[in-house]
Parts: C-alpha cells; sequence; structure tokens
C-alpha cells in the first residue's frame, strides 16, 4: 500500500512540474506500445511486493527540455494485486513508475502457451 502511495505521490509532483507542452509530449510517447505481454515484478529484498501484468511497454525516461536519460521507467499495465497472474475483478490499468538505482525488479514478457502432457 505504502509502494501505491509513493508511485501515485511521484506521479503528481512529476506531472505538476510540468508544462502542458511537455504533458502532452509525454502522453503521445507513453502510447507508444509494442504489443507484448509484459510483467513486472517488484521485490523488497527476497519478497515480492508488487506485480504488474498486461504490460505492452517499459521505457526509460528522458529529460523534455535536455533529452538526457533520466534514472527510471515507466509504463502502464494491470495492477494484479492478489499476484495470481490474471485480471481479477477489481484490478485495473495503471501507470507506474520505478527507479533503475533502487528498485529490484524482473521484466519479462508472459509465455501464454501451454503444452499437454
Amino acid at each position: 500500500m505504502k509502494f501505491k502511495i509513493l508511485i501515485f505521490s511521484m506521479s503528481i509532483l512529476f506531472f505538476a512540474g510540468c508544462t502542458q507542452e511537455t504533458q502532452n509530449s509525454l502522453s503521445r510517447s507513453l502510447q507508444n506500445w509494442t504489443g507484448t505481454n509484459g510483467v513486472l515484478d517488484i521485490y523488497a529484498g527476497d519478497k515480492l511486493v508488487h506485480k504488474f501484468i498486461k504490460i505492452d511497454k517499459v521505457s526509460t525516461a528522458y529529460g523534455s527540455n535536455d533529452g538526457k536519460m533520466r534514472p527510471y521507467r515507466y509504463g502502464y499495465g494491470i495492477d494484479d494485486i492478489n499476484f495470481n497472474g490474471i485480471i481479477d475483478p477489481g484490478e485495473k490499468k495503471v501507470y507506474f513508475e520505478f527507479s533503475d538505482y533502487s528498485t529490484s525488479y524482473i521484466f519479462y514478457e508472459r509465455n501464454n502457451n501451454k503444452t499437454k502432457k
């Protein structure tokens, strides 16, 4: 829960400091989908603390004015509250950000092919 509040607060502060032109530019870049079925697992030590599923793309942030890479990544995905890898009622698509320096994470493509035994 604290992680969600932190991400939400960071997002609000980030967008509040942007001009309308910058916000429009960011909005266009966020909707540049690639069609993958990504999963992002966030860890605190060895414990899974957050999971996002059905991610189309995770992007590296770039400065609007200087074009330099920023030390975080962002994307959109389903907030998998119960970590079961399935979209359940009440789980919806959200925006997320995570730090390259301080976040332990694994990003991977979900393989939906099931083999028969």
